[in-house]
């Protein structure tokens, strides 16, 4: 973020979309999904977009609710691109290989990225106001080997984090370190390293993993008491006694999982509702990976989704005063009903996980 990798890499996708209409749109969906990769966070993502992306997409003439869903839903693509945190922290809490996840979530991510692509082209199709016309001028050649030189630091970072975790070299936690040290040495590379800079990042990154700890000792100190109360066991079974279909117990709780979604955090969520939860699917015999991925596709709707949708108050941190919260929640609408099509086609057809 604060690099100014970010910054390089939304030029450089312009040479791959720039000759297509709705091609800035476009690049934000791939940049977003390499910014995913690097760093597995929405918070961040959104903003830098909202402060690279939405300005100039705006400026061009593109539909401000289009631009708006773009960033957003983008952005958003953190919690389902290894490595990504939510997949993490469920692992952890549902003793679930994280390796296994990673694999298992790649290919709906990109799904879902794919689905973003299709809609902002059949819009751009349908509503030609609502892109603008491509420019036919031809990039210099000087130019474009500037613009793929912002593309070689943040392959290599994704490369060699996704690479140690796939190649069985490095476990998540390295895997992280390595990505750290990636973002360092390419920010020295570029010159822009200073004591400032990584102040503030340490700063931040420290905010956010407080954060997580408390929500993680609140919620586990609530569910060990519920635990012992025999909380879990009442609410299994109230689950389980609605239906002898594994898939309407399934629905009842990713029903449960969007309301919570609503109005709690995603790490809440995670720590409360999967001691409940995973040893239901598991009973079920149903694959507590594929879940894992199901909850984490979830959790993509809850981050949009109003009154609470925490991408919409990151994207409003940063957007111009005139775009309201009213206007991006209306704006994501369209991109809501695309990620709650990519959970039916999870349900409907597993091995799309490869599972």
């Amino acid at each position: 973020d604060r690099s100014g990798i970010a910054r390089d890499l939304f030029d450089a996708m312009k040479l791959f979309a720039g000759r297509i209409r709705g091609g800035v749109a476009i690049q934000t969906v791939f940049v977003s999904v390499i910014l995913a990769a690097m760093s597995g966070i929405i918070g961040g993502e959104i903003v830098l977009l909202g402060l690279l992306a939405l300005p100039q997409m705006l400026r061009l003439g593109y539909d401000r609710n289009l631009a708006i869903g773009v960033v957003c839903a983008g952005g958003s693509l953190g919690t389902m691109i290894p490595p990504s945190i939510v997949l993490i922290i469920y692992g952890l809490t549902a003793n679930v290989s994280i390796g296994e996840l990673f694999t298992a979530a790649f290919l709906p991510g990109c799904m879902l990225a794919m689905f973003y692509c299709a809609y902002i082209l059949i819009t751009a199709y349908v509503r030609p106001s609502a892109v603008p016309a491509t420019d036919p001028t031809p990039v210099p050649r000087e130019e474009k080997i500037r613009l793929l030189k912002g593309l070689a630091l943040p392959l290599l970072v994704v490369a060699a984090v996704l690479g140690s975790i796939y190649g069985g070299i490095a476990s998540v936690t390295e895997a992280s370190a390595v990505g750290v040290g990636g973002v360092l040495l390419s920010t020295v590379i570029r010159g822009e390293f200073s004591y400032a800079l990584l102040r503030d990042a340490a700063l931040q990154t420290l905010a956010t993993v407080g954060m997580i700890v408390w929500i993680g000792i609140g919620a586990t100190a609530i569910v060990g008491v519920y635990n012992l109360m025999g909380g879990v066991k009442f609410v299994s079974d109230m689950i389980t006694g609605i239906s002898d279909n594994p898939t309407i117990i399934l629905l009842v709780m990713m029903a449960i999982l969007f309301f919570l979604g609503a109005f709690l955090d995603w790490v809440g969520i995670a720590l409360l509702t999967m001691p409940i939860f995973v040893p239901i699917i598991v009973k079920l015999g149903m694959d507590p990976v594929w879940f894992g991925v199901l909850f984490c596709m979830n959790m993509q709707v809850s981050f949009l989704s109003p009154p609470f949708g925490p991408a919409a108050f990151y994207l409003k941190s940063v957007a111009p005063p005139d775009i309201s919260l009213g206007i991006i929640f209306r704006s994501l609408l369209p991109f809501i009903a695309l990620q709650i099509l990519a959970v039916s086609l999870l349900i409907a057809f597993p091995g799309i996980t490869g599972r």
